[in-house]
């Protein structure tokens, strides 16, 4: 028996959002009388985040704490539309929506601060912090709240905006194929380091290495969780889970998540990642999507390394024990 160590790498792009006839989503923001904002979105986070990258997008265009930001994604039938939570395009599609809505809102946040100033509302600017002052003069300041207090009982003005963003439809021209089908392109490159036992055809990954190019990371953490997911994710397609591993005959397939294979804590491999930053012109400061490449390029790597470690190429999804020694086997008989 032998314990056989190997490297491999794969790199991939990825598009941010599709073409699909416009591919819109909208979003719609209020201010309440106690200062802060609700976003309204039929947008649907997945857990990977979107409602707080969502609430920075916000706070930043408006100019106000976070913490004063709620994103309502509740319902799709009281929200305004969104496309869907697919192709990556959350961070991208909806954060535009929310600029152009949150720019809106604040026109008119400083609309009725310069009434309560006696200012020009060219001559204000926001803290970040809760205030609206002048210009080179901070001490000349209301606070949000105060704004929203007389914005609903003194001058009957809704501090409100709505935004959508849609890419424009891209036809393809017939005589060459050309089109535009998505907004950008994120890239990521993985490098593996895995070990395989020749005698049982087990895989066992040491190490996952990743690079990622996401245009601007709106909130770094939680991008380094998302490629942590991601890679286990796509270690899990590449070593263990199949959709249907039964067909045709379903009779001794899972029934649930016990039965149902995939990596468990003992098998997760050791990660380092790095993210870089090329910020994209059409994306909300600058982002790209990230979601859905970040298991992509694992599941390649993963195996290029075990072609590395052994000399057998699998083709298929998962790579089992059995699917190596059966490799093994040919090459021995060769």
């Amino acid at each position: 028996m032998a314990m056989l160590k190997g490297r491999g790498v794969a790199a991939v792009n990825y598009p941010t959002g599709m073409n699909l006839g416009g591919d819109p989503s909208q979003a719609l923001i209020h201010a309440t009388t106690t200062g802060s904002f609700v976003i309204t979105l039929s947008s649907v986070d997945l857990g990977q985040g979107l409602k707080t990258v969502m609430a920075q997008i916000g706070a930043e265009t408006l100019g106000v704490p976070v913490d004063t930001v709620w994103v309502d994604t509740a319902d799709t039938d009281t929200g305004p539309h969104c496309m869907g939570t697919f192709a990556s395009r959350g961070t991208h599609r909806i954060g535009n929506a929310i600029i152009m809505a949150a720019k809106e809102a604040r026109s008119v946040m400083l609309d009725v601060a310069a009434e309560e100033l006696e200012v020009d509302p060219a001559d204000l600017v926001t803290d970040g912090k809760g205030k609206i002052h002048v210009k080179g003069s901070p001490e000349k300041a209301v606070d949000v709240l105060n704004v929203a207090l007389a914005a609903h009982f003194k001058y009957g003005k809704t501090i409100s905006g709505r935004g959508i963003f849609m890419k424009p439809k891209s036809d393809v021209v017939p005589e060459t194929g050309e089109m535009n089908p998505d907004s950008a392109q994120a890239h990521a490159c993985t490098v593996a380091e895995v070990e395989v036992d020749d005698e049982t055809g087990e895989i066992f990954v040491l190490k996952l290495t990743n690079a990622y190019e996401i245009g601007r990371a709106m909130n770094p953490a939680m991008a380094h969780q998302q490629i942590v997911g991601g890679a286990w994710m796509g270690m899990s397609h590449a070593l263990y889970e199949t959709t249907e591993p039964y067909y045709p005959d379903r009779a001794h397939g899972p029934l649930d998540f016990s039965e149902y294979l995939m990596p468990g804590p003992g098998d997760i491999a050791v990660m380092e990642s790095a993210i870089i930053e090329r910020p994209a012109s059409n994306g909300p400061y600058g982002a790209k999507g990230i979601g859905e490449m970040t298991a992509n390029s694992p599941i390649a790597a993963i195996a290029n390394a075990i072609f590395d470690a052994c000399g057998v190429r699998v083709e298929s999804m998962p790579i089992t024990p059995e699917k190596v020694l059966r490799g093994l086997d040919a090459l021995k008989s060769k």
